[in-house]
Parts: C-alpha cells; sequence; structure tokens
C-alpha cells in the first residue's frame, strides 16, 4: 500500500491543483494542442508508455508554483496522443530518498515500463547533501494512477565507478528477457551513459559504460534514451556543457547486448530550436517509434510564469530512419484530426513581400514547398504573428545562398529573442516546410522532418499577418496549404 507520507504530499499537491486550475485556464499564453500540465511548473517528459490501449505521459511537476521546485510526477493519458485527461499526481517527495529539509530534493527524471499487469516507474530520487545525492528508485501500479514506492528503494544506491554524484534519468526498456538502464552521468569531463540490466527490475548489475563523449558532446549527458530502430539503434542524449544545457543530439549506431557497448557511427542535431530537451520516446503498439519533449528551456524568460504556469510539450513525433542513417521526425498523423478551414494556393511567384492573410488563424498548420529549381531569389522568407505596422513578427528564412533555414524571433513579442539556425538541403529541386503554430510556439519541420526548430514565441494577440516575400529575385512557390487547428483541450 502507499505510505502514510506519500500519500499525505500526494493529496496536498492534488488540493492545491483544484485549487489553481480554473483561474490558470483564463490565461492568454496557453496553447490550443500541445499537452501542459493544468498548474504551476512543468519540464522534462517521463515515463511515456502505452498501458493497457492508453498512451500514458508522466511529466516533471512542481503544482505550487510556476517556478522550479521539488519535483512531483504529474500524470496524464491519451488513447490518441492529441486529447488528454489529467489524472492524480502519480509521485510526491516522500522519503529520505526524495526529500529532505532542504533546498534541492524531489522525484527526478526517469521512464516507465509495463511488466505484466502491472505499470512500473522508473526514477532518479535527489537530495542535496545526500550522500549519494542521486540514486535510482521504482513505484509500481496496478490500476495505472495509485503507485506505490518500492519499500526497499533505492534499487540502485550508489553511481558506479566510472560516474559521479550527477547520476539520473534512467531509461529502461527490455531486450528479448532482460530489461536494460541507461543513466545519464559524467566523468573526466565527459558526458556518458551507464548501463546496468536486471531480471525483475529491482536487482540490478551494472555492465559498464555503453556510450560516452567524443569530448565535443558534452561534459554531462541528462536524458539519454537509447532504443532499436529498422535494424540499428539510436542513442538520444541532452548535453549539458558546464552549467549550461545545449541542444539534444541523436547517435545513430550498433549495439551489442553482450558487451554492453554503443558504437556510433553517424551524429547529428535532433532540434536546432532553442525550446526543445529532455526528449523521451516510447515504442507503441502499432510498431510507432514516438518521440516528445519539452517545449521550453532552462534559464530563459517565461512570460506565462505571471499567468501561474510554465512549461509545455511539444506535439508528439513519429521517428523514422529511410536512408543515410538519418532520422526524420515527422508529426504523428493523429494531429491531422484537428484540422479544419483548409485554403490553398498553389503555383505563384513572390518577388517582394506579398500579404497572404491579415487575419490569419494563430492555431494553424501550413505546408509549403517551394521550387528551387525556378527560383532565382537568394532568399525566401515567411512572417507569421506580424502586426499590421510590420514591428512585430517571427521571420523563417531560406536562405539559398547559405544553404540555411533561420527563425529569427528578434521582433517576436516579449518572449526570449534569438535566431535559430538549421543546414537546408534541397530534396528533388524542392525544399517543404511543415510549419504547426499555437498561441505561443512555433514548430517548423524541413523536408519531411530531417530538420526540426521549435521555439516558443509570445506576440501580441492582435499580431495576426502572414506575409511572404523575397530578396534577389523570385521565388516560385508549388504548393502552399493551410488548416486551422481546432483546440485540443475541453
Amino acid at each position: 500500500m502507499i505510505t502514510t507520507k506519500h500519500q499525505a504530499a500526494l493529496d496536498q499537491a492534488n488540493h492545491e491543483i483544484e485549487k489553481q486550475k480554473d483561474w490558470i485556464k483564463q490565461s492568454p499564453y496557453r496553447l490550443n494542442y500541445h499537452f501542459m500540465a493544468p498548474t504551476g511548473w512543468i519540464n522534462d517528459p517521463n515515463g511515456f508508455v502505452q498501458y493497457n490501449g492508453e498512451y500514458q505521459l508522466f511529466y516533471q511537476y512542481y503544482p505550487y508554483d510556476s517556478k522550479w521546485g521539488p519535483m512531483h510526477w504529474g500524470h496524464a493519458k491519451s488513447r490518441d496522443l492529441v486529447h488528454w485527461e489529467h489524472l492524480p499526481v502519480a509521485l510526491a517527495p516522500s522519503e529520505p530518498y526524495d526529500s529532505g529539509d532542504v533546498q534541492g530534493y524531489g522525484c527526478f527524471s526517469g521512464s516507465a515500463v509495463v511488466d505484466g499487469n502491472d505499470l512500473v516507474l522508473i526514477y532518479t530520487g535527489h537530495v542535496d547533501g545526500n550522500s549519494p545525492m542521486q540514486v535510482q528508485c521504482i513505484a509500481t501500479s496496478k490500476d495505472g494512477v495509485s503507485f506505490e514506492k518500492y519499500e526497499q528503494n533505492p534499487v540502485i544506491a550508489q553511481f558506479p565507478v566510472d560516474g559521479s554524484p550527477d547520476f539520473r534519468d534512467p531509461k529502461v526498456w527490455k531486450h528479448e528477457d532482460k530489461w536494460y538502464m541507461v543513466v545519464g552521468t559524467k566523468k573526466d569531463g565527459k558526458g556518458k551513459a551507464v548501463l546496468y540490466v536486471s531480471k525483475d527490475l529491482k536487482n540490478w548489475e551494472y555492465k559498464g559504460v555503453t556510450a560516452e563523449s567524443d569530448g565535443t558532446q558534452g561534459d554531462m549527458w541528462e536524458c539519454p534514451d537509447l532504443f532499436p530502430i529498422n535494424d540499428t539503434h539510436v542513442l538520444i542524449v541532452s548535453p549539458m556543457y558546464g552549467t549550461q544545457n545545449e541542444k539534444p543530439f541523436y547517435v545513430v549506431g550498433d549495439m551489442d547486448y553482450d558487451q554492453g557497448i554503443f558504437t556510433q557511427k553517424s551524429y547529428k542535431t535532433l532540434d536546432y530550436g532553442f525550446d526543445f530537451y529532455a526528449p523521451q520516446t516510447l515504442i507503441d503498439e502499432k510498431g510507432r517509434r514516438i518521440m516528445i519533449g519539452w517545449m521550453e528551456k532552462w534559464l530563459t524568460k517565461m512570460p506565462s510564469q505571471e499567468h501561474g504556469w510554465a512549461g509545455a510539450m511539444t506535439i508528439p513525433r513519429e521517428l523514422v530512419i529511410e536512408s543515410g542513417n538519418i532520422l526524420k521526425q515527422k508529426p504523428m498523423d493523429e494531429l491531422k484530426t484537428l484540422r479544419t478551414d483548409y485554403y490553398n494556393l498553389s503555383n505563384f511567384e513572390v518577388t517582394d513581400l506579398r500579404v497572404i492573410s491579415n487575419s490569419y488563424e494563430p492555431v494553424s498548420e501550413t505546408i509549403i514547398d517551394v521550387n528551387v529549381k525556378e527560383t532565382d531569389a537568394s532568399v525566401f522568407g515567411i512572417q507569421l504573428r506580424c502586426s499590421q505596422d510590420g514591428k512585430e513578427k517571427t521571420e523563417i528564412l531560406l536562405d539559398l545562398d547559405k544553404k540555411e533555414i533561420v527563425m529569427d524571433r528578434e521582433y517576436s513579442g516579449i518572449g526570449e529573442k534569438g535566431i535559430s539556425k538549421a543546414p537546408l538541403v534541397e530534396k528533388d529541386g524542392k525544399i517543404n516546410l511543415r510549419i504547426f503554430m499555437d498561441t505561443t510556439s512555433v514548430e517548423v519541420f524541413i523536408n519531411d522532418g530531417e530538420q526540426v526548430i521549435t521555439n516558443r514565441i509570445f506576440p501580441d494577440a492582435q499580431s495576426t499577418q502572414f506575409n511572404v516575400f523575397s530578396k534577389g529575385g523570385k521565388a516560385q512557390i508549388d504548393r502552399f496549404e493551410t488548416w486551422k487547428l481546432q483546440s485540443a483541450w475541453n
């Protein structure tokens, strides 16, 4: 049964959510089809799994404030990855290994697996000043709602000789008849993913370092995720350089389970935007590898905090490898169920600034095909959430000379500024853009998801103009399609 201390902590957290959730719904910055907690602060997705036919999403959560605090695990479920139902808080700090009379403690990030009829959460217990500071723990549920912490926690009570006290974010999966766990850590200036193996999720044997930085990939690895796809394996890492969190990357390679070693082949940035971190994947009953990430970044300006909440998740993305060890991210087909109010243009030229709409829907999906063979412009640009006077705007630029795609949010409103850049490669003489815009976010998928840029923006509600333009000549647009997207939240 759930301990009295844990139940009391859960009851208090759920009571606070009920108190706050109605007024937070009124925030003008709330998103329409992205996942958000009902109140407070969220960061990393945790325990992304399918259980009894339903998708389960857990997440780092502090329900008492819009700033980071002692970490809980929030919980929601969905049948389609689009419409989510909030459930009671799953984990709250309550035990000596995840709670204390100090500034930093909590149930830190982890993952979830289905073991028979049980849903098992694997997480890092963190308490500043404890020795060790971070340990790995489990909690189990037979109904998918109420979770009991294992009475003999922690299941891994000490960091390995190859690691350090920074030892967190366990990701667990099953291969053949054994459970495997990668945990992020660091040593000697290198980020590492260390590997454990178990037959019962409670007794873990250390295998060693399964992968580590080559010296340029960060000195601390957070939220490692190692999984098979096609005939290969992919490792996803959220790296730190000193105290700075940087863009997650992926490595395609080979996994030797007998030796416990992952061999790197190709290495690329996963998302080129500012607001993408700590992604986690699952394999669903249809065999799809699906990823979701935290759509925010540490130590940045978050205007929603003044309204009692902060943080959201990206849209869910299917991961596929089609050729050349390129991991593509494709928006889930289920998102198409939100489409309405279709509009299209075809075969038109852009030679200067062209206003597509003065009242473009700020919650929308847009697909654009640029015909590079018939374009002699040096730059083709899109202006989203643009004010009538042009002073407020978010620009997406295809720089055909420099072979870059740029998202410029220097004039995007009251949020964080910055310019994101990704490599631009034409495919069969065309460049395809698929843009998902929500109230305060933009996700751009280039060439069927070969590159992705994710950013939060906070423009004025009246900034709804949509423009396209070119510089240095004409741009040929073969296809322009757009849909308004209905809200996924009641």
